[in-house]
C-alpha cells in the first residue's frame, strides 16, 4: 500500500521532469517537501520494488536523429538470446524485444534504432545484422508518431 506522499511523488516523476539544474528540488516543492526527502522517497520506492527502473527519454528529433526504424530480425531461436544482448549494447538501439513469431511473419526479434535520416538507419541495420549473425531482418521506418508519452498512475 502506499502512503499520500508516496503517490505524490510518483506523481511527479511518472512524466517529464522539470527542466533546470535541479530537477528533484523543483518535483520537491510541488510536492512541499524539501529535495532530501523527495530524493529517500524514491530510494525507497526503489529499494521496495514498486519503482524498478528510473530513466530519461530523449526526444531524438530535438537532438538532431530526424529518423527513426523498428528492425525486425529473423533469428534462429536457440540464438535468440545471445543476438539480443549483443544488439542491446550498440548505443543506438533504445529497445530490444523478443515476440514470438507468427506463421505469416518470420520475425523473432526487434530492435527500436534511431538515426539522422532512413539511409543512416539502414547503415546502422547492416551493421547490427553483423553482430546478430543474420542478414534476415525487415527495417520499418516509422512515417508519424500518433502518441508518445509515460505511464500515469496517479
Amino acid at each position: 500500500m502506499l502512503s499520500e506522499l508516496e503517490k505524490k511523488v510518483i506523481g511527479q516523476i511518472q512524466g517529464d521532469l522539470p527542466h533546470g539544474p535541479r530537477p528533484f528540488a523543483e518535483a520537491a516543492a510541488r510536492v512541499g517537501i524539501g529535495e532530501d526527502e523527495f530524493l529517500e522517497v524514491v530510494r525507497d520506492l526503489e529499494r521496495r520494488g514498486v519503482i524498478r527502473r528510473f530513466g530519461a527519454t530523449l526526444r531524438h528529433q530535438e537532438a538532431g536523429y530526424s529518423s527513426n526504424a523498428m528492425v525486425a530480425w529473423d533469428v534462429p531461436a536457440r540464438e535468440i538470446d545471445a543476438a539480443g544482448k549483443r544488439l542491446a549494447r550498440f548505443r543506438e538501439v533504445t529497445h530490444c524485444y523478443e515476440r514470438r513469431r507468427h506463421a505469416d511473419w518470420p520475425y523473432n526479434l526487434y530492435t527500436m534504432i534511431h538515426g539522422t535520416s532512413r539511409d543512416h538507419c539502414r547503415r546502422i541495420a547492416a551493421r547490427l545484422a553483423e553482430a546478430a549473425g543474420t542478414d534476415k531482418y525487415l527495417v520499418l521506418f516509422s512515417e508519424r508518431e500518433f502518441k508518445k508519452t509515460s505511464m500515469r498512475y496517479f
